[in-house]
């Protein structure tokens, strides 16, 4: 299977079979990546050179996140936002634009907003809250003044008492300009709490030059506003040209505050947040009261981040015609709604998953104890669907594995799982910009997979970028193709005692994701073969039914079901909205029927009108666990099997997932994309039921290649012929209309095969820290295994050229076979390039190729950069030396490859040619 080259919307277009195909692969549909810029020690002669390499080896776009230096370069540091800084950036956008490229950027450095235009009264912001006892007759002899250190300038903002008969007093008019408390309580004892709006003095944390200081305030819509009024002076007289502008997950560490909160609090919930001091942060659970209370504080807080912060700064975006891309999650606030309010909705992904694909290397000790959740993702990409936006995008491979281990067959199941998530715009994280009088490995970030120019596995990189770019060219057209709507009940993951603020972050999902029956039914039916997204209160707020469908936005696709989880929670305007969407013709399903109302003002009212709004919904006797209730022109239905309620619906499974293939559904005008994933440890050769009809194009985004697929109607859809090797993909075009197309050719029945095994010629043609000598080999195996000690040094590239005799070329097809490949290899048969095989299972197809008689092969392999890093520890050689975090390892202590086993490198084999007949 050759590697077939996809045309860019930047350049001239030839009208092929390939366009007509596949999309046309614009810009965005190739990976982006996370550009940093150490010390901002750019110039323009290295911006030119390195954007040209990053264009030639297919990634489509930079993310430019300015971070600390390295020591040693200081002179060459620029100042960010200043006119050289401008000059830079605008600069990579001119050149950019040149090679078809885009451009975001940061709207900071390092990471989370801040800087030195933060003044401390717009700084990030804490409640800081003291305690004081008094007794009848006593008073106070402590001025009520801030004891923590560093905080003399936090202002007191209430001073509530707490009598021992239930007696509670507001007592801050009682407070001099000297802290002195003019009050005596006349009887009983009595606790005072008095509050603060202090602050977290937390730093920006990685900043480059120029962007030191404190964090903002993003609560607070002026502390915002004012911080990117440092945006719009340096862009006022330089044109800049950036597609979105970039915020990280946030890590705004203790900021649970905002000086405005008890005043926002008493508008948005409706009661004083003030008397309720002892509650908000006292650490008795017992009450109920509490967790409602708490509720109440944190969707105030997810509310002030929306509109304060996110809308704010989408707003100030669109000043400048770029979107935002923003990662909402770490914030203590609803994700789905922070998601759905910028341009672009980012995840991450942290650390790697467990796939039982088979030869897949997962050595414990290179991998972080993070699992990437699915589910996590399918956040961001939810948003996106339901307001009908196109891009969803993830920071991608953070912490894959070790430095320098990573490979492409690493990267490719991960970035599966995100494209089966609805993600369709990878950025890697990342690519660090490193001047050319840098020595090897160059500048390099602490946490990355070091995708750069230096990487021994540069030169494949190609076959990564293609196959994303192929799977991303799909996966944005069109619109998402979700059949069910589920709830997400936000108000069950806030209704907790325990602490203030909630941050509902990548890494703490078996707190507030793993334990709840929403996600136990997104990952059954899943499992059972539905597609669907997940809502927000506000979110169904806003949507309305048409010909018995739910839609959410005027450019999303429409839903056939709405579901509601169990969950104990649930809004009166939920409630009121669900039944609404019922009687306008949609079709509801509730696991169970909510138990109470969230929240602590008119608990006791709103609790009545809840029963009464449930005591209307008639619902028939259970038949098959399912109860109905019939309204207007739609249906409620109440069934803790919800599989079961759908089927009774006709709303049907997609059951290819029986196969232990996994998809994601796209729709087009005219037909529908099913991309297919077979991360199971088997090979799977079997007819797929689809639930769609008709013409199907296979379509191999490893290479290129297309064809038409064999299929055969049945009622209700298709069955397809399928034959995908465990860690392939494959994706399928159903076209309303006829193809007229090749057939695919499916591998039949293998015959005898065809062993490589006479001697090989092994050259060595690049890399370091010397070139090997070359030489012949009669038995493949790991270079390093050779006698010569510099090749367990050596990270590179070798070529591996063989022949071998094809008695006769009457095979259907052949299927070249690579056997245990380190790292990557380019194959060439008589001088024709066959492609990268860059991942498992290292195979292509390549009758085209051969000829009757005696035939060459040449196989490239690049390594892993590992173990000339480990040469460079043992020789104690100074590679890394950075301000701030320095360089660390996957576990965060010093980075030291000393002690590293030599990792095998190159082609092992065996190597076979198959014929299939």
């Amino acid at each position: 299977m050759g590697i077939l080259l996809l045309s860019d919307s930047t350049t001239a277009q030839t009208k092929t079979k390939a366009t007509q195909v596949w999309p046309v692969v614009e810009k965005q549909m190739k990976p982006w990546t996370r550009w940093w810029w150490m010390g901002n020690a750019v110039n323009e002669a290295n911006i030119s050179k390195v954007l040209a390499q990053y264009q030639k080896a297919g990634i489509g776009g930079v993310e430019i996140t300015p971070i600390y230096g390295a020591v040693g370069f200081e002179q060459r540091y620029i100042d960010f936002l200043s006119p050289k800084w401008m000059k830079m950036l605008n600069h990579t956008v001119q050149q950019s634009n040149t090679l078809g490229m885009g451009v975001d950027m940061n709207t900071g450095t390092g990471w989370p907003f801040g800087g030195p235009n933060v003044k401390p009264e717009q700084a990030a912001t804490k409640l800081i809250v003291q305690q004081y006892e008094l007794k009848a007759g006593q008073r106070l002899s402590e001025a009520i003044k801030v004891r923590e250190s560093k905080q003399e300038a936090a202002k007191l903002q209430a001073l509530t008492a707490y009598g021992s008969q239930g007696e509670t007093l507001d007592l801050l008019n009682k407070v001099a300009a000297d802290g002195i408390l003019n009050w005596s309580p006349e009887k009983g004892d009595w606790q005072l709490y008095a509050s603060f709006a202090g602050k977290t003095r937390q730093q920006v944390k990685r900043a480059a030059p120029g962007g030191e200081g404190l964090t903002m305030d993003h609560l607070d819509k002026n502390a915002v506003s004012q911080y990117l009024k440092r945006f719009d002076e340096a862009f006022a007289s330089k044109p800049q040209g950036v597609r979105a502008f970039f915020n990280d997950s946030y890590e705004v560490y203790g900021a649970n505050w905002t000086p405005g909160f008890f005043d926002e609090f008493q508008k948005r919930r409706g009661y004083d947040l003030k008397r309720y001091l002892r509650e908000l942060v006292g650490k008795d659970s017992v009450s109920a009261n509490i967790a409602r209370l708490k509720s109440d504080y944190r969707e105030t807080m997810s509310e002030l981040l929306l509109t304060n912060f996110t809308q704010n700064w989408t707003d100030w975006a669109a000043k400048y015609r770029a979107l935002s891309r923003n990662q909402s999650h770490g914030s203590p606030g609803n994700l789905l709604d922070l998601y759905g309010a910028v341009g672009i909705p980012e995840t991450e992904t942290f650390g790697s998953s467990y796939f039982p694909i088979a030869g897949l290397r997962r050595d414990s000790a290179d991998i972080r104890n993070v699992d990437p959740d699915p589910m996590m993702s399918k956040f961001a990409s939810s948003a996106a669907h339901t307001a009908g936006k196109k891009l969803v995008s993830s920071e991608t491979f953070t912490w894959l594995t070790e430095h320098f281990k990573t490979s492409f067959a690493q990267c490719k199941p991960e970035v599966e799982q995100l494209f089966l998530s609805g993600v369709n715009h990878v950025f890697y994280h990342g690519t660090t910009n490193s001047p050319e009088d840098a020595v090897w490995p160059g500048w390099l970030f602490y946490a990355s997979v070091e995708f750069n120019p230096n990487n021994s596995l540069w030169p494949h990189i190609s076959g990564l970028n293609e196959y994303i770019s192929r799977c991303q060219s799909v996966l944005q057209s069109g619109k998402s193709d979700n059949e069910l709507l589920i709830y997400w009940p936000i108000y069950d993951v806030w209704n907790n005692a325990k602490g203030m603020d909630m941050a509902i972050k990548v890494h703490n999902v078996d707190e507030w994701l793993h334990p709840t029956a929403f996600y136990q039914l997104s990952k059954g039916l899943s499992k059972q073969g539905y597609s669907f997204d997940f809502a927000s209160d506000h979110l169904l707020g806003q949507a309305v039914v048409n010909k018995g469908l739910v839609s959410t936005a005027a450019a999303a696709s429409p839903y056939k079901a709405l579901v509601f989880p169990a969950c104990k929670l649930m809004s009166l305007a939920t409630l009121k909205k669900a039944i609404q969407l019922a009687e306008d013709g949609a079709t509801v399903i509730f696991q169970q029927l909510p138990k109470d109302v969230p929240g602590l003002a008119a608990s006791q009212e709103r609790r009545q009108e809840l029963k009464s709004i449930l005591a209307t919904l008639k619902f028939g006797e259970a038949k098959d666990g399912i109860r109905e209730f019939a309204l207007g022109k739609g249906m409620i239905l109440l069934a803790d099997h919800v599989e079961q309620a759908l089927a009774k619906r006709g709303i049907l499974r997609e059951a290819l997932t029986d196969t232990g293939i996994q998809f994601i559904r796209r729709s087009f005008e005219g037909g529908k994309y099913y991309y297919l994933v077979n991360h199971s440890g088997k090979d799977i050769d079997t007819e797929l039921p689809l639930n769609e009809a008709g013409s199907v194009i296979l379509m191999d985004p490893q290479s290129g290649a297309y064809g038409l697929a064999g299929a055969r109607q049945r009622a209700g859809g298709l069955n397809v012929r399928i034959q995908l090797r465990s860690g392939e993909a494959m994706i399928l075009k159903l076209n309303k209309q006829d193809s007229a197309l090749p057939l695919w050719v499916y591998l039949g029945k293998p015959s005898a095969i065809i062993e490589l095994n006479r001697p090989w010629e092994l050259n060595f043609t690049a890399g370091g820290p010397k070139l090997p000598a070359n030489r012949k080999i009669d038995h493949l195996g790991s270079w390093t295994n050779l006698p010569d000690p510099a090749l367990q040094a050596f990270s590179g590239t070798g070529i591996y050229t063989t022949t071998f005799t094809l008695a006769q070329k009457t095979a259907k097809e052949y299927l070249l076979q690579l056997g245990k490949v380190d790292e990557s290899a380019r194959v060439w048969i008589n001088g024709q390039e066959v492609g990268i095989l860059w991942s498992i299972p290292f195979q292509a197809r390549i009758g085209k190729y051969l000829k009757a008689g005696s035939n060459t092969i040449k196989v490239e392999v690049v390594n892993l950069m590992a173990n000339r890093i480990r040469d460079l520890d043992q020789r104690k050689i100074q590679w890394r030396n950075y301000h701030e975090i320095n360089f660390v390892n996957i576990n965060y202590k010093p980075f030291d490859a000393s002690g590293w086993s030599v990792m095998p490198s190159g082609l092992s084999g065996p190597v076979s040619i198959v014929p299939y007949y």
